[in-house]
């Protein structure tokens, strides 16, 4: 039964990163299809803060498909815990966002995902990264 779940974690981990990329060029499908849609959903992302609940993350996520800014992130040193109906991974987020400027900036940190068993779906409850000086700089400057 853990190695059905750990196979389903980290197929929903990749989705993430799929579903980020694509999201930098203004397509939440994947994301929208990934994330669950509780109001207990949890978002802790580079540029600080905490924002709870599906209906607050999608407004956020979709505000930074609408710049269609580009880039690409990946998951990287993958890490999968898998639980009977919950799991979490560990990885590091490398790649490169384009600032509002179209200035790159280099992306490296971080993060948790925690997932969910929902309906015979792993769903995302919960996206946790290290702050990153360099994104809240480049997109402060726009």
């Amino acid at each position: 039964m853990l190695l059905a779940a750990e196979k389903g974690i980290r197929e929903a981990n990749d989705r993430l990163y799929v579903g980020l990329n694509d999201m930098f060029e203004g397509d939440m499908q994947v994301l929208n299809a990934l994330w669950s849609q509780s109001e207990s959903t949890t978002y802790m992302g580079p540029f600080g803060g905490s924002i709870t609940g599906w209906t607050a993350i999608s407004e956020e996520f979709n505000k930074v498909a609408a710049m269609k800014l580009g880039g690409k992130i990946t998951g990287s040193n993958v890490h999968v815990f898998p639980g009977t109906n919950i799991g979490y991974t560990t990885c590091v987020e490398v790649g490169e966002n384009i600032s509002p400027d179209g200035t790159p900036v280099e992306v490296s940190h971080r993060a948790t995902n925690i997932f969910q068993l929902q309906e015979g779906q792993w769903r995302l409850i919960h996206h946790h990264t290290d702050i990153s000086t360099k994104l809240e700089t480049a997109f402060d400057n726009d």
